[in-house]
């Protein structure tokens, strides 16, 4: 009798012992769950390592190396057209403010409208690709990859300079404006006069930096990239800073309204701001990108 008593106490306790194992592995597996979800939850919020965005921008720039020329002239005009909202919604803005000294901080988000709808409708424009396309010829240095980035160098920014030499035709010889409007676009564009060579192409290094500093945002924004561009391209504009392809917009239609003479506008305009633009886009920022991750790719 008492064997079998000891025996069904062993086996009570053995049941125990397993329904207490049962539950307590049941309570367990919702903690697991939700530690996977969290780590999930913080993988998806990780910003990426700069290794990553690093390749990111680079495979870009060699897909956009390999774009065909059609596309990249098209894309390019497409750029200059849109890029040329960028000084009506400038004018639009000045026209209707008070003359106050907080005015150019509020003009100045006119100037982010053609940087918006070119980045996000990823047209082609020639300071963006002054990262996109130096980092992979920085990667593999060759005659082919060079031969590739001065191709596409040219190509989009002439595709830029027809896209915005047609917007200031259209602006200036149709009725599509009205004289008021017309008139604050040529007023806006007063501002790339009245500086030196030098201090031009000073102005143009920074436009560059923050171009390539938005192109190396971009990929870790996510749904941000709209505050990013409006945020980078306001502070080339409230800086007081000269962008080749948004600049030319307000230097042709300075030109065809008597406000600056062809060489005066090719002289001291578009040669210091684009080699300004190359120098802080590439030598600057890219060499920088680049140095930051060669150990690690």
């Amino acid at each position: 009798m008492a064997a079998r008593q000891a025996n069904s106490r062993k086996s009570r306790d053995r049941d125990d012992s397993a329904r207490r194992k049962d539950g307590t592995e049941e309570q367990s597996a919702p903690n697991a769950a939700v530690t996977e979800r969290e780590v999930e939850d913080i993988e998806e919020r990780t910003v990426p390592r700069t290794p990553v965005i690093y390749e990111i921008v680079c495979r870009l720039g060699t897909e956009e190396m390999a774009r065909p020329i059609n596309s990249l002239w098209w894309s390019g005009v497409a750029a200059g057209l849109s890029i040329s909202f960028s000084l009506l919604a400038q004018a639009i803005l000045t026209t209707h403010l008070p003359d106050a000294p907080w005015r150019p901080l509020i003009t100045s988000f006119g100037y982010s409208a053609g940087f918006v709808m070119v980045v996000l409708s990823r047209q082609q424009l020639f300071t963006e690709n002054t990262v996109t396309v130096v980092l992979p010829v920085m990667a593999d240095f060759n005659m082919r990859n060079v031969r590739g980035l001065v191709r596409m160098w040219t190509v989009v920014f002439l595709a830029n300079m027809a896209g915005t030499l047609f917007a200031a035709l259209f602006c200036t010889f149709t009725p599509v404006l009205t004289p008021e409007l017309r008139d604050g676009m040529v007023a806006v564009s007063r501002h790339i006069l009245g500086h030196g060579w030098l201090a031009t192409m000073f102005m143009a290094i920074g436009a560059g930096f923050l171009m390539a500093a938005m192109v190396w945002l971009l990929p870790g924004a996510e749904g941000a990239q709209f505050y990013v561009v409006v945020l980078m391209t306001w502070l080339i504009a409230a800086g007081g800073f000269t962008h080749v392809v948004a600049g030319s917009m307000e230097a042709f239609m300075l030109a065809l309204n008597g406000g600056i003479g062809f060489w005066p506008m090719l002289g001291d305009f578009f040669v210091p701001v684009l080699i300004g633009n190359i120098i802080g886009g590439t030598a600057l920022f890219a060499l920088l990108a680049y140095a930051q991750v060669m150990h690690e790719i």
